[in-house]
């Protein structure tokens, strides 16, 4: 039998993830958008977001700005915790390894990032911590779902 997966809390996040699921994958036509599934590292649950990417290589990039929010998103959280996560990119599923990008790869990714979305700089400004890029490997081919263990 399939785990429940849980949707985003917010109300946004949940509509979004709702018309991601509707679209094929497309809900914003000129931004790249997955869905994240990780697992809740109080709960055990499955945990599902929508997020802007980009693309590097074979690898998604992901920013866990919390829209400039003081604390990471809960998302990030539970992937530190535990990173074995899925990632849905238009009707493929993957099952992927999520991982903080550092040093000269997180200087050249952030770059990347900013470039695309500028408002991940304005996200930067308004918080002390240092936002992270993470980077999500897949570990399976297209069309594979295993959901985090």
């Amino acid at each position: 039998m399939d785990e429940e997966i849980v949707d985003s809390p917010d109300a946004w996040v949940a509509g979004h993830i709702q018309r991601f699921l509707a679209t094929g994958g497309l809900p914003r036509p000129g931004t790249r958008d997955l869905l994240l599934t990780t697992r809740g590292r109080r709960t055990g649950r499955l945990r599902r977001t929508a997020l802007a990417y980009l693309p590097d290589g074979h690898r998604y990039v992901l920013t866990a700005s919390n829209a400039g929010a003081d604390a990471h998103p809960s998302w990030y959280l539970n992937l530190v915790d535990d990173p074995r996560v899925t990632v849905q990119v238009g009707t493929r599923t993957l099952a992927a390894h999520a991982r903080t990008a550092t040093g000269e790869d997180r200087t050249r990714l952030w770059r990347l990032t900013v470039a695309a979305m500028p408002s991940y700089l304005r996200y930067q400004e308004m918080t002390a911590r240092v936002i992270p890029v993470v980077i999500v490997e897949p570990t399976s081919s297209p069309g594979e779902r295993t959901p985090p263990a």
